[in-house]
């Protein structure tokens, strides 16, 4: 693996996919991996098409997992890994044939449909002994890994409050679309609507930037849309381990909104904000009133900022860098090379425990419940 580029097989990404064209977007940036094959959509004649669109040899789109799997297997050339971009109820069954097979697995949040699920794959994982990642994709930007950093440093202190928000507007009406509609399935997507969907990107940058474990939460979750049968709306109390308390609000019907991920920590001596939609700009703000800008591309970022930039400051960096990162950190686990960010089944423990229990806990009106995995 040292001296070529990793070979890839796609699951889902087929005809209409959003998220399946942006792994292989990312996946492709850095020339460390390429697309050589996949099983595309659970329809044969789909996962030609798909197969078509990407450029790859027509030989190696699959009708299935299973043919995929068993063909690659006795090729020379066969893929190295597989990415797992299908909505979330193949999660489980398709990371555990790859996983059985001894191939590796990066798989689009949130790792199942369920916590008995996300438990039954980190057993999977640990028996096969092959890397399992997930794409949380915002802790692949540079100045997110920066925030981190600082706060890891003590820059900010002793920290004291987390605030981390992600609103948008596409749901705001009844479901349309390919995309829409399997997100308000429960048999597709799990029991979690918003709250599965970009809730646990919130809930992951948190504990990513902070390094804290959040213990407790006060969960009201909502479903604003008539006939949605999943949430769509969620504000939820955090307490972390230090004694921290947070707030995460998630909606998906906030009129307007694109993908306003936020994040604002507040330590005893500085606090920073950062913004998805402006991510190449990290504010400090200290206890004696200076507010100071650090920008992606500045020279004295530290070592995990400046490896995941690309460009020289003003250069702008985005979403698709981002996401290229944690395939660049992928490829770095399975070359056995060390600085690895990425995240693992453990994040997908935890991503899964946030969406069953504000789940359950706000439909009970439970208050405040520890939040265990």
């Amino acid at each position: 693996m040292a001296s070529r580029r990793l070979r890839m097989g796609l699951i889902g990404g087929g005809p209409g996919s959003f998220i399946g064209p942006v792994h292989r977007l990312a996946a492709e940036m850095d020339r460390e991996i390429e697309l050589v094959a996949g099983a595309f959509s659970s329809s044969a004649e789909k996962s030609r098409a798909a197969g078509e669109s990407y450029r790859i040899d027509p030989l190696r789109a699959y009708p299935d997992i299973a043919t995929m799997i068993a063909q690659e297997a006795a090729r020379e050339d066969g893929i190295d890994f597989v990415a797992i971009t299908t909505p979330n109820h193949m999660h489980l069954p398709a990371a555990k044939a790859a996983l059985e097979a001894g191939l590796p697995v990066i798989c689009d949040k949130p790792a199942t449909t369920t916590l008995a699920q996300a438990h039954e794959l980190a057993a999977i994982v640990e028996k096969a002994g092959k890397p399992f990642a997930l794409t949380y994709t915002y802790s692949g930007y540079p100045l997110v890994r920066e925030a981190r950093a600082r706060v890891a440093a003590g820059a900010l202190g002793a920290i004291r409050k987390v605030v981390v928000e992600y609103p948008q507007g596409w749901l705001a009406k009844p479901d349309t679309g390919k995309q829409a509609e399997w997100r308000g399935d429960p048999s597709r997507s799990g029991i979690g609507g918003c709250v599965a969907d970009i809730g646990v990107h919130a809930f992951h940058l948190a504990e990513f930037v902070t390094g804290l474990k959040v213990t407790q939460i006060l969960a009201d979750l909502g479903t604003v849309v008539l006939g949605r049968l999943v949430d769509d709306d969620c504000q939820i109390l955090l307490r972390f381990e230090n004694g921290a308390r947070g707030a995460l609000l998630a909606s998906q019907i906030s009129v307007g909104e694109r993908n306003g991920l936020t994040i604002r920590i507040y330590g005893e001596k500085a606090g920073l904000r950062w913004r998805q939609e402006e991510p190449n700009q990290l504010w400090l703000f200290h206890e004696n009133g200076r507010s100071e800008l650090v920008q992606a591309g500045d020279p004295d970022l530290g070592p995990d900022a400046q490896w995941a930039s690309r460009t020289p400051g003003g250069h702008p960096e985005g979403y698709l860098e981002a996401f290229a990162n944690l395939y660049r950190d992928f490829a770095r686990l399975l070359r056995g090379e060390d600085g690895a960010l990425i995240p693992g089944i453990a994040d997908g423990l935890r991503g899964m425990a946030l969406i069953e229990t504000a789940v359950h806990a706000s439909a009970q009106g439970a208050g405040w419940v520890d939040f265990t995995v």
